[in-house]
């Protein structure tokens, strides 16, 4: 069985027979929800690349201490993938966060494509948000990924165009594109850039945008799939032919 997975702020400076403190949701987690008892072992990661493994040696109702018998430290998996998703209507967000996590997605840029049906205003894009971060945190531990998915700030198309600039292969995906997205070489290292549209589909202008700013618009074939689900099928075929699934 898998060792239970909890994050604490900080590893820095962990090693082997310190005591590391966990405080909060997740001591109350671990020891209410799991129930871990001292002598028990579980793992700990700060989502920066550093773990963990230890057994409990204090238990209270918001803390937990555990002595560490291991600790690793792994580097950031490349190419570092970011998936622009544009925001679906109810839970699909969430549920697109959490496969893009699962599958090894560095970042997500929720974006506010013109085209959304779903809008975020006002208080509601601090909420939103912070949902999406607390999905991408839960979905990380579940992977038992040492780097953490990260969720960015609502971004506009102008803040879309920046990052496709900046990015060592960045893919659009439009249905009608006329290029597979199998076609395209995808580099050993630095950073990958997937943009998923909204249920009612890009604009002209956006993927004329996002082409200029140096974009491939591809298709991923001729089934059109959902703005929850085309990322991961996006991401997927990507790193497949990367070392990172070999």
């Amino acid at each position: 069985m898998s060792l239970p997975v909890h994050w604490v702020p900080s590893l820095d400076g962990a090693r082997v027979g310190s005591t590391v403190e966990v405080t909060g949701s997740e001591a109350h987690h671990a020891v209410a929800v799991r129930r871990l008892r001292t002598g028990e072992h579980l793992m700990l990661t700060d989502g920066l690349g550093r773990s963990a493994v230890g057994s409990v040696s204090a238990t209270g109702k918001r803390e937990l201490s555990v002595v560490l018998e291991s600790v690793h430290e792994a580097d950031l998996p490349e190419p570092v993938v970011t998936v622009v998703q544009a925001i679906p209507k109810g839970d699909r967000g969430e549920l697109a966060v959490e496969v893009l996590t699962e599958i090894g997605v560095a970042r997500i840029v929720p974006w506010a494509a013109s085209r959304s049906v779903a809008v975020w205003k006002g208080e509601r894009v601090a909420r939103s948000v912070e949902r999406w971060r607390a999905t991408a945190r839960e979905a990380s531990k579940q992977a038992r990924r040492p780097w953490f998915a990260g969720v960015e700030d609502l971004a506009a198309t102008s803040a879309v165009e920046a990052l496709v600039a900046a990015a060592d292969l960045a893919v659009v995906l439009h249905e009608q594109a006329s290029t597979p997205l199998a076609m395209l070489d995808v580099p050993a290292a630095g950073s990958v850039v997937v943009v998923v549209g909204p249920e009612g589909g890009l604009t002209d202008d956006e993927v004329t945008a996002f082409v200029q700013a140096g974009a491939h618009a591809v298709r991923l074939g001729p089934e059109v799939l959902r703005t929850s689900t085309a990322g991961v099928a996006a991401v997927a075929a990507l790193l497949s032919r990367t070392s990172r699934w070999r």
